[in-house]
């Protein structure tokens, strides 16, 4: 990548994250690390474990489709990166995926890298409706449901198989023409997608073609690479055991598991907020409500989290800085094609 666009990106969510720094109450920050201790950097540590996971699915993705070497551990870093630009931009994929595609297309093109970013954040976003899903049914069968809870999680449940259903098609026929059309009926972006797409139709057509072969020819990458995301999703969940085990030593890890699909949900319904501020805490309370805990129980867990999401923003920005041994690799000719 230019260094002026490396700095862009740089400077872009450095902005960003010390408007989010200004907004806290640090002396409710001190007292919940306090009240954390030696937890709190169980929770840090965790999420170095679990970008591993992330970057893993990303990796076979690329191996399926290119034999251009990719060293996983220079991935690991433009993924913790690219998922601090999406933790501080509004809008979630509008900062961490463009700094992937253009941070990989030296090494793989343009095309490849394209496609393999847009298979990564649709396996990504594909875990979350599974776990959604798989955590309905372990509701049914850990808690007692009420006719008002019976009918939210049919809400879930049908929101869930829609969102499989969608992606599952754009597995199949690909996504990038889809997503771009989409755009084309939003305010203010419409004439500048309707311009890319005109532009753009071949490589746009390509990048479709090769998310499709994916699922039509590797199905064993499919499935290795959504059962990657699929384990972090409920690994995750390791973070609230952590943070509640200052409260309650005999916490239940299932417990856990549903507090972080709900809490997921409700803030990624929220997407449009940078590092879904409001949206988060809201989940924890109402998440934590429903599992018998107390309010400030929730407010603490939601508490720690948020520390720790800024935390790994600022190490994923710095991240950013740190300059690639090898970018001085030469661009792959137009004629070097590869697919994924």
């Amino acid at each position: 990548m230019k260094k002026k666009y490396q700095n862009g990106f740089f400077l872009f969510g450095a902005v960003l994250l010390a408007l989010m720094l200004w907004q806290l109450d640090y002396r409710e920050v001190w007292a919940g690390l306090q009240r954390a201790g030696y937890w709190f950097f169980a929770v840090v540590a965790l999420w170095a474990g679990l970008y591993v996971f992330n970057t893993f699915t990303w990796y076979i993705i690329l191996r399926s489709g290119t034999e251009k070497p990719v060293p996983f551990w220079w991935l690991y870093k433009i993924t913790i990166s690219g998922f601090a630009l999406n933790y501080a931009t509004p809008g979630g994929l509008m900062g961490g995926e463009p700094y992937r595609i253009m941070s990989l297309s030296p090494r793989v093109g343009a095309e490849c890298a394209s496609a393999s970013v847009i298979l990564f954040v649709m396996t990504h976003i594909f875990s979350h409706f599974w776990f959604w899903l798989l955590s309905v049914v372990l509701f049914l069968l850990t808690q007692t449901i009420t006719l008002p809870l019976g009918i939210m999680l049919a809400a879930v449940t049908a929101f869930c198989l829609l969102g499989i259903w969608f992606f599952m098609k754009g597995y199949r026929k690909g996504l990038a023409v889809r997503a771009m059309n989409v755009l084309k009926h939003i305010p203010f972006v419409k004439r500048w997608a309707a311009k890319y797409i005109e532009n753009n139709r071949e490589q746009l057509d390509d990048i479709d073609r090769q998310i499709a072969a994916l699922h039509q020819q590797s199905p064993r990458i499919f499935a290795m690479a959504l059962g990657s995301e699929l384990t972090c999703r409920i690994l995750s969940a390791l973070e609230i055991f952590f943070i509640l085990l200052v409260l309650y030593p005999s916490v239940n890890y299932m417990h856990c598991i549903l507090i972080l699909a709900f809490t997921t949900l409700f803030a990624n319904l929220l997407f449009f907020l940078p590092l879904q501020m409001g949206g988060r805490e809201g989940g924890f309370y109402m998440s934590v409500k429903g599992m018998g805990l107390t309010a400030s129980d929730g407010i603490f867990v939601a508490l720690i989290v948020r520390f720790r999401e800024l935390i790994w923003t600022a190490i994923g920005l710095l991240l950013i800085k740190i300059e690639n041994t090898t970018h001085n690799e030469p661009q792959p000719t137009a004629t070097d094609k590869t697919t994924i």
